[in-house]
């Protein structure tokens, strides 16, 4: 399901990038064409062929002329690493600072984390 408050194309290039992280698309596999995901998302080719442009410029997949598109070797780890430094400055920067402002230690804040159990 498409977010309607971000570009489509990045969206694309997401689906494709959570695919190689939860290793569906495997290192050197071939990715789905654009028109593959054009029609499986029901849009614009050349929207879907931005989102892996914007891959291939971010060294995830690669193209092999007349082929396709295939994941990187070391594409899945350097995604996974990319998104824990996106992680960190989007969840775990506010949380200390928040932290902080309640006069929280860090160790304080291991043990909530520690003891911490999702509602279902």
């Amino acid at each position: 399901m498409m977010d309607e408050g971000r570009p489509i194309f990045l969206q694309i290039a997401e689906i494709v990038e959570n695919s190689i992280i939860d290793g569906s698309l495997a290192e050197e596999e071939q990715v789905p064409s654009t028109n593959e995901l054009a029609a499986f998302h029901r849009i614009n080719p050349a929207t879907a062929g931005k989102g892996l442009a914007k891959l291939v410029a971010d060294g995830v997949v690669y193209k092999k002329r007349g082929i396709g598109m295939f994941v990187t070797a070391g594409a899945r780890d350097a995604l996974r690493f990319r998104r824990r430094d996106l992680f960190a400055r989007q969840y775990i920067d506010p949380l200390v600072t928040e932290a902080r402002k309640l006069g929280m230690t860090v160790d304080e804040l291991k043990t909530m984390l520690d003891n911490w159990e999702v509602p279902r």
